[in-house]
């Protein structure tokens, strides 16, 4: 069913019904305000009605959807960015934007995404800094193949490379080597306990992949590995940004307190709209031999910020 929407909705979409986000009723001509719908628009809006009450997400039914600014196409079963992780790439930036001086000579961040889905978070940042490059993996394939299909779309392909990678595997990280090393790894990984799958809406249960959702018992399947891997391909005093669960904090913490070989530390810990702990900023604390140092400040105690 996936295919057949994406199709048939796009090219509906194409004939004249906008239903953008980016395009509300007031963006509409006035002649059209009083303007009866014709036949064919009526049964449209009937099919698109079909669709929701099956519990279809909004953004699967449109087709494409809004995230900083970028209209980007959404093909069921590919994770749907929230509005949260649009509160994550929003602290990258302000973090890059803080630092002391470039840190690459090319004048922006080489940035890894662990996990890039539609490509929402990678994209979304290179339209922002217009100096950086991305990396961005993911083991789904159709994540892959919209992820590039959104970059070209933007006009982004030439400056992200996007692979396929399951970072779970023993030395997936020798597959990145050639690229790196990197300033930055950023994800929002699967991070939901397993234990609260079944409480998922309808949307989410019926229609996106679990595997982008399922984190383990204690949702730190996918974020164990993302900080075992990341000394091996961070700069000196790198820095890792991800999504968490509210309880996760604690955990990270303590998970990382447990491998002290890895020289990471949690560094701040930020609340998301809801006033939620959120977000990880992580920092690499020990420079590694052969890697170029970079900008970021010497690591802090951990805080929390509103």
């Amino acid at each position: 069913m996936s295919q057949s929407w994406s199709t048939t909705g796009q090219q509906s979409l194409r004939k004249g019904v906008s239903l953008r986000p980016g395009n509300p009723f007031q963006s509409l001509r006035p002649e059209l305000w009083t303007q009866p719908l014709t036949p064919w628009q009526l049964q449209y809006i009937q099919e698109l009605s079909s669709y929701r009450l099956q519990r279809m997400p909004v953004q699967y039914i449109l087709g494409e959807w809004d995230f900083q600014g970028l209209s980007l196409k959404m093909v069921p079963p590919v994770f749907i960015p929230r509005p949260e992780t649009e509160e994550l790439v929003e602290w990258v930036l302000e973090e890059v934007t803080q630092r002391s001086r470039v840190v690459r000579a090319q004048g922006g961040p080489l940035i890894l995404e662990v996990g890039c889905g539609s490509g929402a978070i990678s994209l979304s940042l290179l339209s922002k800094l217009p100096q950086s490059q991305v990396i961005a993996v993911d083991k789904g394939e159709a994540a892959i193949c919209l992820a590039n299909e959104n970059a070209h779309r933007l006009q982004l392909q030439d400056r992200i490379r996007i692979i396929p990678l399951d970072v779970t595997l023993e030395d997936s990280w020798a597959h990145l080597l050639p690229w790196g090393p990197v300033d930055l790894i950023v994800s929002n990984p699967p991070y939901v306990f397993h234990r609260d799958m079944e409480q998922l809406a309808p949307e989410i249960l019926s229609y996106e992949d679990p595997v982008a959702l399922d984190g383990g018992e204690e949702g730190m399947d996918i974020i164990s590995h993302i900080l075992a891997l990341a000394p091996r391909l961070l700069k000196d005093s790198g820095s890792i940004f991800l999504e968490v669960d509210p309880r996760h904090p604690e955990l990270v913490g303590s998970w990382l307190q447990s491998r002290p070989d890895l020289f990471l530390d949690l560094v701040t810990v930020r609340r998301d709209f809801c006033g939620r702990p959120r977000f990880l900023h992580i920092q690499r604390s020990r420079p590694q031999r052969g890697c170029p140092a970079d900008a970021w400040p010497v690591p802090q105690p951990p805080r929390v910020a509103g």
